[in-house]
């Protein structure tokens, strides 16, 4: 019996999340290890950085997929597709569907990943060099390309609904988010599987990043290196892993009797049509993505409590953030909750806005706010409240998480309680 299409007010819950970071290998214990403000970040060890000038990352550390993923798939796929099944996988889990109980031409999956299968390109392109085209692994295309998590997942469970990647840098998993909102409000689909996944410590992607010099050099204080908002910030810090959303149709999710966690309410999408990597320098951008945001979720502006910023600790980054906050909210920003949880995570680039929308669910669900750690001397011009280095308890009724990627792409996603 096909059923009738969903009205495009229909309300979109989370009702799933799942993380793999270096925090931690699963959402509990990440969140914890968030709240006690400690820090992900370390000197890298996936392979030799001595002659690089930025040495530390996020990495996750003692994980090994073949205990949460069949072994021989595992081996078939890149490590980014590792973090995204993984994340999937624990997301999945615990959103509770029974997918016997439910129609797969109703479930879809849209993971997205900024650069994908980064490993995959260096480990086939050196036995292409080395051995020639006969020793290219078969299974190299798909293992590189940024669709193949969202196409795994959708094989794991059975789901035949809307399945893509979105691709647009440190704002794809936020994209992939938004859209996947979208699809469940104008009737694609009942259930939704989306987010984003990255692995991008490898010695290519740190070579091209170092050459930009886009990323800290801190490298004798590792823990201490992100520190966004800081007058003394020099950089972001690469991070790895994926963030995972389970979201449905309001109406699907209590028919179940679904454990709800919030409401994803809005969300907006822009491009600053400035520069190639530096957001527009007046905000412009960010500060409509935020508004369209903020409309689409139908609630005010003084009703936003907190903000999980994009905040990556770059020079320009966290400036003209704050000038488009303020833009946006006037005199509220001044009361604004803001926290960047890059300072712990590292940026993970196309994931970091699956990790950042779980956080922000978790703010909420907990009334909790993850600090800004490493925020020790204010840069004037980064002057709201930032929730400096100690965890913060707060009701947090709405609450909206920002990135940007390269290219001057700009996605915000609003979350409310319901």
């Amino acid at each position: 019996m096909q059923q009738a299409p969903l009205s495009a007010h229909q309300r979109v819950v989370v009702t799933g999340l799942g993380t793999i970071a270096s925090l931690g290998h699963d959402v509990d214990t990440f969140w914890n290890n968030l709240l006690a403000g400690q820090c992900g970040i370390d000197r890298v060890t996936q392979f030799d950085v001595t002659n690089y000038t930025t040495q530390i990352g996020a990495e996750v550390r003692d994980w090994n997929v073949e205990q949460h993923w069949d072994p021989k798939e595992a081996r078939r796929n890149d490590r980014y597709t590792h973090f995204g099944m993984v994340a999937a996988k624990q997301a999945f889990a615990d959103s509770g569907i029974d997918m016997a109980k439910e129609d797969p031409d109703r479930v879809g999956v849209v993971i997205g990943s900024g650069i994908g299968g980064m490993a995959t390109h260096e480990e086939q392109l050196k036995r292409l060099f080395d051995f020639g085209p006969r020793k290219v692994s078969p299974f190299t295309i798909p293992s590189l390309i940024s669709n193949m998590c969202s196409g795994l997942f959708a094989i794991e469970i059975g789901a035949r609904g809307p399945n893509f990647a979105l691709v647009s840098a440190c704002a794809t998993a936020t994209h992939c988010i938004g859209e996947a909102m979208h699809m469940i409000r104008r009737g694609d689909a009942e259930i939704m599987v989306a987010g984003g996944a990255e692995a991008t410590i490898t010695p290519f992607s740190y070579a091209g990043f170092c050459s930009m010099k886009a990323m800290s050099t801190r490298n004798d204080d590792p823990k201490h290196a992100s520190r966004p908002f800081d007058i003394g910030r020099d950089g972001f810090v690469m991070g790895e892993g994926a963030g995972i959303l389970v979201l449905e149709s309001l109406a699907h999710a209590q028919a179940r009797g679904a454990r709800i966690y919030c409401e994803l309410a809005g969300y907006a999408s822009t491009c600053d049509a400035h520069h190639i990597t530096m957001p527009d320098p007046e905000g412009k951008g960010l500060s409509m993505a935020m508004k369209r945001a903020i409309a689409s979720a139908n609630v005010s502006l003084d009703q936003i409590d907190y903000i999980n910023a994009h905040g990556t600790s770059t020079p320009y980054n966290d400036k003209f953030e704050t000038l488009a906050i303020k833009k946006v909210f006037g005199d509220h920003a001044r009361k604004l909750a803001i926290s960047s949880t890059k300072s712990m995570t590292g940026h993970l680039l196309g994931a970091a806005g699956g990790i950042e929308a779980v956080i922000t669910v978790k703010t909420i669900q907990t009334g909790q706010i993850a600090p800004t750690i490493n925020l020790a001397d204010p840069d004037p011009e980064c002057d709201l409240d930032y929730v400096p280095n100690v965890k913060r308890a707060a009701n947090v009724r709405v609450a909206m998480s920002n990135n940007l990627g390269f290219g001057g792409q700009n996605a915000a996603a609003v979350f409310k309680k319901l």
